[in-house]
């Protein structure tokens, strides 16, 4: 399909003009700006699913990036889209969460509305994007260009007109091209697949009760038992693992390219006038991506040892977002008049940023 291919000449560029590189791309200058970025760099230590208590093997938030970015750009090639557009989205796409995961961004949620306001890990994203990380004398922000900070903001979710007045600039009411629909997808292909790899080490399940669960993961199982008898369990399953990555990502491609043509879209303004979205699974990959889902929320997500942790890291965020309302001096030297904003929204930003290690030591330190 690269009559829906985004050319990258095509950009509306950067909020502030910048003379073109001689050898990289624009897509590729923003790629590149997103990886030097201390925000990219605090993802190794955010929990994806499994905190560091359980392994050092275990997927962070950092390496699950890099696998959706991996897959993305698998499928963006195959589809003859801009791969680079699709990698430089699929690097960014994370780095607003903070520290715990979800339940991280549910406790900093509810702490924001206290005041009237949200927290939301994609918004988070475009505001360290367009004003945290400075590293550049000429201008706030990375300065990326409008394709990538639309894609930030509504590659998982829409924008409709008036809903909110700080994102009027990105199109509300219009889809994304077809590179930051695929993201959100190759999200949930990626954490499908690594989260149940990391849950079945971790003793969560059994390839039986996965087997039993969802029928395809079965016979995936069966195949790889009859082809290899000799294996171990282990090897079985990380055989069984390859083929539903597969799976996933070629329902991806086949999804996706079935309904471009179904659609009859010719240009990325077509994409953009639809009143709903391309990027989607083959009906097989839907199915099984939804049982996935389903599977890991009721055997690994609600699991009693991870409920007891996510508590336990709501409680500490309440805490600790308290402490800096009632004690600001204890935020950063200027912290507050960097971010010209609110006391409570520069709490907010501060204990997003964290870590989680970072995290634990400054409640230690402060709290305990």
């Amino acid at each position: 399909m690269p009559w829906l291919r985004f050319p990258s000449e095509a950009s509306r560029g950067r909020r502030y003009p910048e003379p073109p590189h001689p050898y990289r791309s624009d897509f590729q200058r923003d790629r590149d700006r997103i990886i030097h970025t201390r925000a990219f760099r605090r993802l190794e230590n955010k929990t994806q699913v499994f905190g560091a208590g359980y392994s050092d093997h275990f997927r962070n938030r950092l390496t699950h990036t890099i696998e959706v970015a991996q897959i993305a750009r698998t499928v963006a090639g195959a589809l003859q889209l801009n791969e680079d557009l699709t990698e430089a989205l699929a690097l960014v796409h994370d780095i607003g969460h903070p520290p715990f995961a979800h339940a991280g961004e549910e406790e900093l949620d509810r702490q924001m509305q206290r005041f009237g306001q949200r927290f939301n890990h994609n918004l988070q994203a475009l505001h360290l994007v367009e004003v945290f990380e400075q590293r550049y004398a000429l201008f706030p922000g990375l300065n990326l260009t409008f394709e990538v900070r639309e894609g930030i903001v509504k590659h998982s979710q829409e924008v409709e007109p008036g809903a909110a007045p700080p994102l009027d600039e990105y199109l509300p009411g219009q889809k994304p091209p077809l590179e930051a629909q695929l993201i959100d997808l190759a999200d949930e292909a990626a954490y499908n697949t690594a989260d149940l790899d990391d849950a079945y080490t971790a003793g969560f399940f059994t390839p039986q009760e996965l087997s039993a669960a969802i029928p395809l993961a079965g016979e995936l199982l069966d195949d790889c038992e009859t082809h290899f008898p000799a294996a171990s369990e282990r090897l079985q399953f990380q055989e069984m693992l390859r083929r539903l990555v597969n799976l996933l990502v070629g329902g991806l491609i086949e999804g996706t390219g079935a309904a471009v043509r179904e659609a009859g879209v010719r240009t990325v303004e077509d994409v953009r006038q639809l009143p709903h979205r391309l990027a989607c699974f083959s009906p097989q990959a839907a199915e099984t991506g939804a049982a996935l889902k389903q599977f890991l929320h009721s055997r690994v997500y609600q699991s009693p040892a991870l409920a007891a942790e996510r508590t336990r890291c709501r409680e500490a965020i309440a805490v600790l977002f308290q402490f800096f309302l009632d004690h600001p001096e204890h935020l950063p030297p200027g912290y507050v008049e960097q971010e010209a904003a609110p006391l409570h929204r520069a709490v907010c930003d501060y204990v997003a940023g964290m870590t989680d290690g970072y995290f634990d030591r400054v409640f230690r330190h402060l709290i305990c």
